[in-house]
This record gives structure tokens, sequence and C-alpha cells, in this order.
């Protein structure tokens, strides 16, 4: 989480800039790509996450059944 502090100070012109940065190093017809790309890795991520905790779950409640 400390990662993103710089995150915090970021004004609007800045992420405007950082925006033409990455309009200009992708183009406009890739981006859209992109940021599906991103989506899908975030939703297989969390996918992953909640079959852990599911698990995890399952295993805790079949030790208290057999205690």
């Amino acid at each position: 989480m400390s990662n993103l502090l710089f995150l915090q100070n970021l004004r609007g012109g800045e992420i405007i800039i950082i925006a033409i940065v990455i309009l200009l190093l992708f183009g406009g017809k890739k981006i859209p790509e992109l940021m599906k790309g991103v989506g899908k890795g975030i939703r297989s991520f969390k996918d992953g996450m909640k079959g852990i905790e599911d698990e995890i779950n399952n295993d805790e409640s079949s030790i208290k059944k057999t205690n």
C-alpha cells in the first residue's frame, strides 16, 4: 500500500500529462484493448481470491464438524 502513496500528490495537470503520454505510447485503438485485458486480469484475481476464501471456510467448517 505504501507503494501507491505517490498517487495522493497528483493534481489535475499531472494526471492530464500522464494520460497524454499513455495515449502517445499505446495509441487510441490499443487503450480499450489494454483496459479490457486489465479488467479480465482483475476479475480473474478476485475469482481466485474468492476460491481460496471458500476453501479456507470449507476446511474450517469441516474441522468444526469433526470436533
